[in-house]
C-alpha cells in the first residue's frame, strides 16, 4: 500500500462536513474509492520550498467576497462591523464563529486570510495576520521551548534535534511505548485518554492496513493551541505522528485540517514536501525499512468533527454523525481498521518525551499531576495567548500572573473552561488548580485547553446564551436530546436576555424546565457535544442566580443587554 501524496478532491466548503456535489471521487488513503470529506494542498509535485516561499499567502478564488466575523460572545463585543461597512459597502457579513485567532480582536475573513485589529475604513490597507509567538511564562517548557527560536524549516529544526526520535522508534518501539506511558502523556484534545495505552493497543492489533490521524480541526471556541503549533513547530507535529506509525506498523497519516486554517494549509504542506524529501516520510523511513506516507485532508467548518468518530465518517465521505463506541478507532478505525487518532499536542510532545524520557516529562506536572499543558487564553486579559504551564497550576496563577489580569479598572467575574464546552468557573474559584479532577469537582470539565475570560462588565447571561448558541447550531441532529435540548436551553436564554431589555416575556417556570433539560442532555446524548451542554447553564446558576433572577425579574444588572440582544 503506498498512497499517492498528491491525492486531492475539490471541494466546497460545508456546514454539515460533507463535501459538495462537485466533489471528485478519488482513491482513500486505505486504497478505497471514497469521495473524500476534504481536501489537500498542492501536491509535492506542484509546491515545494524550494519554489515557494514558505510565508507566501493563498490566493483566493474571488477576488472580491463578501465578509466573515466572528461572532462568539467575546468577539461580538468588539466593533468589527463598522470597518466591514467601509470596507466592503453594501456586502453583507457571514458569520464565521471560531477562526483560531483569539489573540487579536476582531478576527475577520475576506476570502481565504484572516484580518485583526482592523480599524474603521482600514480593511483595504492591512495585511493578514500571522499566529502571534507564545508568551515566555519562565517555567520549564517542553512543547514551547524552541518553538520561539524559528524551526519552522527543516534545517532549523534538526538543529534543535529533530528527527532524532525516530530512531528509537525503528529499533525499539516498546521502549517508547514505555516511555510514553511512564511520562502520563493523555490525549490533549479534551479525552484525556492515555497515549501509550492507545498505541500499544494499535500496535498489538493483527489486522491492517493501519492508520495515524492527526487531529486538527480545532473547532472550540477560544482554543488556539494547534494553530500555533501547526504554524511554529509543523515538524515536530509531524515527528510525533512518524514515530506513531513506527511504534504501531502504520502505513498510512492523515492530517484532519480545520477548513478555517488556509495558511496552516499551505506551511504544513511544505513542512511534508521537506520531510518526505529527507526520507522521513515515503518507502523507507529514515532507513527502516519502514513504509508510511502523510497526506493532509481539510474538514468542511463542522465543529462536530472534533469528536473522534465523526472525524471518521468525515473521512469516509459520509454524513459525520458520531458513532456509537465500543468498538473503539483502536481496533474499528478508519475504514473499520485499526486506527491512532491523536491531537497535534498530543503528537508534538512525543519528540522531546523520546529525547528526554518519560520521567522528566512526568515531573514538569505539579503534585500527582503529568507533564504541561498549553492554555489558550482570551477575552477580557491583559495578555491573551497561548501558555505552556505545569498540568495542575492555580487557573488564579495563569490569569492573573501570566495573563496579566483583567482590564484596567475591572475585575474577572468568570471563565468558560474548555473553551465554552466545560462550563464556566466564577471568581470564587479562581485557585482551582488546572488538571482534569479539580476541574470536575467544580462541575465542569478541562477539555482542550481554551480559556475565555469574562470581566465585571459582562452579563454572564449573554455569556451562556452565545455558548448555547454554537452548541444548538453546531450539533449534528442525530440524537433528538441534543438536537431539541440545545435548542430549547438557547431559547429560554434568548427569553430572558430579551426580557431584561423590555422586549417580551419569560415562559412559565424557565429554571425548572432548564434543569429538566440538563438532565436529559447528560443522561442521554450520544456524543461530548450534548453531554457537555448541561455545564453551561448548570454552573451558570451555580455562580451567578442572582443575575439570573434578575433577568427573569426583567432587569439586567450589567446593562448590557439593552440593545445587544441579536
Amino acid at each position: 500500500m503506498n498512497p499517492s501524496p498528491s491525492w486531492r478532491s475539490s471541494t466546497t466548503s460545508r456546514r454539515d462536513g460533507v463535501t459538495s456535489p462537485r466533489q471528485r471521487c478519488s482513491p482513500s488513503p486505505l486504497g478505497c474509492r471514497s469521495p473524500s470529506a476534504s481536501c489537500t494542498a498542492p501536491s509535492p509535485s506542484t509546491t515545494t520550498s524550494a519554489s515557494r516561499s514558505r510565508s507566501a499567502p493563498l490566493t483566493s478564488s474571488c477576488a472580491r467576497v463578501p465578509p466573515a466575523a466572528c461572532t462568539t460572545s467575546i468577539c461580538s463585543r468588539r466593533s468589527w462591523r463598522t470597518p466591514i461597512s467601509e470596507s466592503h459597502t453594501p456586502a453583507p457579513c457571514a458569520e464565521s464563529p471560531v477562526p483560531g485567532v483569539a489573540t487579536m480582536l476582531p478576527p475577520i475573513f475576506i476570502g481565504d486570510k484572516v484580518f485583526t485589529h482592523a480599524a474603521p475604513g482600514a480593511l483595504d490597507g492591512i495585511s493578514p495576520a500571522e499566529m502571534p509567538l507564545p508568551p515566555e511564562t519562565g517555567v520549564e517548557e517542553c512543547l514551547f521551548e524552541n518553538i520561539r527560536d524559528g524551526i519552522e524549516s527543516l534545517a532549523d529544526y534538526k538543529k534543535k534535534g529533530g528527527y532524532a526520535s525516530l530512531e528509537m522508534a525503528a529499533t525499539d518501539p516498546e521502549k517508547l511505548i514505555a516511555e510514553i506511558r511512564e511520562s502520563g502523556l493523555t490525549g490533549r484534545g479534551g479525552a484525556g485518554f492515555p497515549t501509550g495505552v492507545k498505541w500499544k493497543a494499535v500496535r498489538d492489533e493483527s489486522r491492517g492496513p493501519k492508520a495515524i490521524i492527526c487531529n486538527a480541526d480545532e473547532g472550540e471556541v477560544g482554543c488556539f493551541k494547534d494553530r500555533l503549533l501547526l504554524a511554529r513547530n509543523p515538524h515536530g507535529v509531524i515527528e510525533g505522528m512518524i514515530c506513531s506509525a513506527l511504534v504501531t506498523g502504520a502505513e498510512v497519516g492523515i492530517v484532519y485540517l480545520r477548513w478555517e486554517y488556509p495558511e496552516i494549509l499551505h506551511s504544513l504542506q511544505l513542512a511534508i514536501d521537506e520531510a518526505r524529501s529527507a526520507g522521513f516520510i515515503g518507502d523507507d523511513v529514515a532507513g527502516s525499512g519502514h513504509a508510511f506516507n502523510l497526506v493532509i485532508r481539510r474538514g468542511a467548518g463542522a465543529y462536530i468533527c472534533g469528536e473522534e468518530t465523526s472525524l471518521l465518517n468525515s473521512l469516509e465521505g459520509k454524513h459525520p454523525f458520531p458513532m456509537d463506541k465500543p468498538p473503539f478507532p483502536t481496533t474499528h478505525g478508519l475504514f473499520r481498521l485499526p486506527t491512532v487518532i491523536n491531537n497535534v499536542e498530543t503528537f508534538a510532545a512525543v519528540p522531546p518525551i523520546a529525547a528526554r524520557g518519560g520521567e522528566w516529562y512526568r515531573s514538569l506536572g505539579i503534585g500527582e499531576n503529568a507533564g504541561t499543558r498549553i492554555f489558550s487564553v482570551s477575552g477580557d486579559v491583559q495578555r491573551p495567548g497561548n501558555y505552556e504551564l505545569p498540568v495542575g497550576t492555580p487557573l488564579r496563577t495563569l490569569l492573573e500572573e501570566h495573563a496579566g489580569g483583567a482590564r484596567d479598572g475591572h475585575t474577572i467575574k468568570g471563565v468558560t473552561m474548555a473553551g465554552i464546552s466545560g462550563g464556566f468557573v466564577g471568581a470564587e474559584d479562581l485557585d482551582v488548580p488546572l488538571d482534569p479532577p479539580s476541574l470536575e469537582a467544580l462541575g465542569g470539565m478541562l477539555g482542550a485547553g481554551g480559556i475565555v475570560v469574562y470581566d465585571d462588565s459582562r452579563c454572564m447571561i449573554q455569556a451562556a446564551r452565545a455558548s448555547m448558541h454554537f452548541l444548538a447550531h453546531e450539533s449534528c441532529g442525530k440524537c433528538f436530546p441534543c438536537r431539541i435540548g440545545t435548542t430549547r436551553a438557547t431559547e429560554i436564554l434568548d427569553e430572558m436576555c430579551s426580557h431584561a431589555a423590555g422586549n417580551g416575556e419569560v415562559r412559565l417556570d424557565p429554571l425548572g424546565e432548564m434543569t429538566d433539560i440538563d438532565e436529559v442532555l447528560a443522561e442521554t446524548s450520544a456524543c461530548g457535544l450534548g453531554l457537555a451542554a448541561p455545564f453551561v447553564t448548570r454552573m451558570l446558576r451555580k455562580y451567578w442566580p442572582e443575575e439570573v433572577e434578575a433577568h427573569l425579574a426583567g432587569r439586567c444588572p450589567s446593562g448590557a443587554c439593552q440593545g445587544n440582544v441579536r
